[in-house]
């Protein structure tokens, strides 16, 4: 549903805008308790049967972008509970980072098959005979499925030469390739925080906008009024995240509106990531091991710790393009605040890790930075253009693209090993990351390159992205055209990598 223009994503911009222009007010979180009534006004409802009920869901909303926990629905709690502890400057995220409004989720079906209003009650009566639990018969001149007796083995729809059988499924368990997505003892959906990475898919796949990420948009704007020295790290997948106007030299001028300091292109961390990518994989495959697993996706990586164990071995121990480019930071400049903007919910996580927390102060999403703009009334038509991002490769900034990754190492492989053959192989969405780390634990990719993006696209479908994925896959296509520089050999930070481990 990414890029196309709903009530969620109006509600999430709203929600975003308000708690963003509630800190810039700089009276902390005064006012906070009128938040659902400026996000959902007047006395009849939007979208729900009560307006009672939409301003609960907002409640919990604000509370989640505020990087707050979902209250318990059992008992009486304030909206400002827990308020005092989060409304600072340095507040890191808790799990659980994906959450579940259970009051708005919509308890949709689950992995079932009915018959629609296409069945023509035709003499063949195929999906009844190919049925091997007698499920179906046939009432008031239809074919009916009997629920208790259906196994969901799917002849039934396959038989029908109408189409007349559906299979319905909950649109955030389809888009989990975890499996995470269960059901409480009223039929609502649930995550099983044990199997959950964090990728956010089942957030931008719900039709109902039940499902919530935490933010700090709160936190890093009281970071900034307090004086800190706040510099913004952007993911290459930011060009034309915020409309056709949004050029980088205007983006460094917005990003200067709203309080930071400085605008770095995470691209340059993406330089490094390949330099070094490549040196592990030339040092270790297969001298240690018998393949090498990209580094760059946080949700990759913690599917293969938890489906993969014994496979986790083979990960790069390479740094992240995020975290190098935040130590970078943080060299250059002793004291500033790291905030890295990008497509990514997993990236939160990864940001929280004991030995990353000290880089990356903050995380942002597009989809929040985007209610930032709105609160401080950044125009990019209007706005003047300020220097432009011109740092990092076209190889670098290829990361934000399935198979980038990949591309970006292999060629820079060639380029000091022209006659060595690197065989790669990847996969993009979770449910296709494990068929391959299935095939990488059986044997059958030794010698490879193997490159885990957990958003169908890549990073340009992550779950804070605000364009179609298609169109934003484009958009970064001509922005590595753009760039001066073609290899990470060509980076004036080359050499830094190594130093930043």
């Amino acid at each position: 549903m990414r890029g196309i223009p709903s009530l969620i994503t109006d509600i999430r911009k709203k929600v975003f805008a308000e708690v963003a222009r509630m800190a810039y007010s700089g009276r902390g979180y005064e006012g906070v308790d009128d938040l659902p009534y400026i996000i959902v006004p007047g006395d009849r409802p939007l979208h729900r049967e009560s307006v009672f009920l939409e301003r609960a869901i907002a409640s919990e909303r604000v509370r989640l972008a505020m990087g707050l926990n979902i209250r318990p629905i059992q008992s009486r709690h304030l909206l400002t509970e827990g308020m005092d502890h989060a409304a600072v400057a340095e507040q890191y995220y808790e799990p659980p980072l994906i959450n579940i409004i259970p009051y708005a989720c919509h308890a949709c079906p689950t992995n079932q098959y009915k018959v629609s209003n296409y069945c023509q009650n035709c003499l063949a009566r195929s999906c009844e005979k190919v049925c091997p639990r007698d499920a179906i018969t046939i009432r008031n001149n239809r074919s009916y499925i009997d629920l208790d007796k259906c196994i969901r083995c799917g002849k039934c729809a396959k038989a029908c030469p109408y189409n007349a059988i559906v299979h319905l499924e909950r649109p955030c368990a389809t888009a989990c390739g975890m499996d995470a997505i269960e059901s409480d003892e009223h039929g609502r959906a649930k995550i099983n925080q044990d199997k959950c990475v964090a990728c956010g898919q089942c957030l931008v796949s719900c039709p109902f906008g039940a499902i919530v990420d935490k933010g700090q948009i709160f936190q890093v704007i009281r970071s900034i009024l307090q004086g800190d020295q706040v510099i913004a790290i952007v993911a290459p997948a930011f060009i034309g995240q915020f409309g056709k106007h949004s050029t980088p030299g205007k983006f460094i001028t917005a990003m200067k509106m709203l309080g930071f300091e400085r605008v770095t292109e995470v691209a340059v961390g993406a330089d490094m990531c390949t330099i070094e990518e490549a040196k592990d994989f030339m040092e270790k495959v297969p001298a240690e091991q018998d393949y090498m697993a990209t580094s760059c996706c946080p949700a990759w990586h913690s599917m293969i710790y938890k489906l993969f164990p014994s496979e986790a071995k083979n990960i790069s121990m390479t740094l992240t393009p995020m975290v190098y480019t935040a130590r970078m930071m943080k060299k250059e400049h002793p004291g500033c605040k790291v905030v890295f903007v990008g497509p990514c919910a997993a990236k939160k996580l990864e940001a929280i890790r004991e030995d990353i927390r000290s880089d990356v102060d903050f995380v942002l999403t597009f989809e929040e930075l985007q209610g930032m703009f709105e609160a401080k009334g950044v125009n990019f038509e209007s706005i003047e253009s300020s220097e432009t991002l011109n740092e990092g490769s076209a190889s670098g900034r290829g990361f934000a693209v399935s198979g980038g990754v990949a591309s970006a190492v292999t060629s820079l492989i060639h380029k000091t090993n022209p006659d060595l053959e690197v065989k790669t192989a990847h996969a993009e969405g979770l449910r296709e990351c494990r068929k391959l780390m299935t095939l990488a634990k059986a044997g059958k990719l030794n010698g490879c390159l193997l490159e885990g993006m957990a958003c169908p696209g890549g990073c340009v479908a992550g779950a804070g992205t605000l364009l179609p994925v298609e169109l934003a896959a484009n958009v970064v296509g001509r922005y590595q055209k753009e760039a001066d520089r073609e290899s990470p050999l060509d980076s004036p930070y080359r050499d830094l990598g190594e130093t930043l481990d």
